[in-house]
């Protein structure tokens, strides 16, 4: 079991780093294009900033998903690890339980509540006529790898001893 899980997990990882490579290349190619139409041809294409908006919005989301695998985000770490070592686990499992939490009910709910809302009203971008709900979808697809993650991080601290927590170690 332990065995399917890593690779799923590693599958999930290898697709969200070549998704954000991919939306980082796009990304500068359209800033670059952008420059080159304003100052070469004398007029930005339109499309071009809206596009730059988007992606930066996908690039925002989606590597953020990408620090909770890593473990590479700030957190409370610092802080449960100036308390006894009997007490940072339980910590660290409150800590993880809340990003959890957050996770499902902001990125996933709330997320999938606003992709499902703007693709009812039928909300458009105006300049590449692309609907809003697309965008949008950045938030569940971060939210799904940052529970998934998360979990993955809970489970690691709910199997360490007491003080030997990777938030007490300070790698969460």
């Amino acid at each position: 079991m332990r065995l399917n899980w890593l690779r799923i997990k590693n599958g999930m990882t290898k697709s969200l780093n070549v998704a954000l490579i991919l939306l980082v290349a796009v990304l500068v190619m359209d800033v670059v294009w952008g420059v080159f139409t304003r100052y070469a041809l004398g007029e930005q294409a339109q499309w071009t900033e809206e596009l730059a908006r988007f992606l930066l919005v996908w690039v925002s989301l989606l590597g953020a998903a990408s620090a909770f695998e890593s473990q590479g985000h700030l957190g409370v770490d610092y802080f449960v690890s100036k308390f006894h070592p009997e007490v940072q686990k339980p910590l660290a499992m409150v800590t993880q339980v809340i990003v959890l939490l957050f996770a499902i009910l902001v990125f996933g709910y709330g997320g999938g509540r606003v992709v499902a809302d703007t693709f009812l009203i039928g909300q458009v971008t105006p300049a590449l006529g692309w609907e809003m709900g697309y965008v949008y979808l950045a938030l569940p697809i971060a939210g799904i790898f940052m529970m998934v993650y998360t979990v993955e991080n809970l489970a690691q601290v709910f199997i360490s001893e007491p003080g030997e927590s990777e938030m007490a170690e300070g790698e969460l």
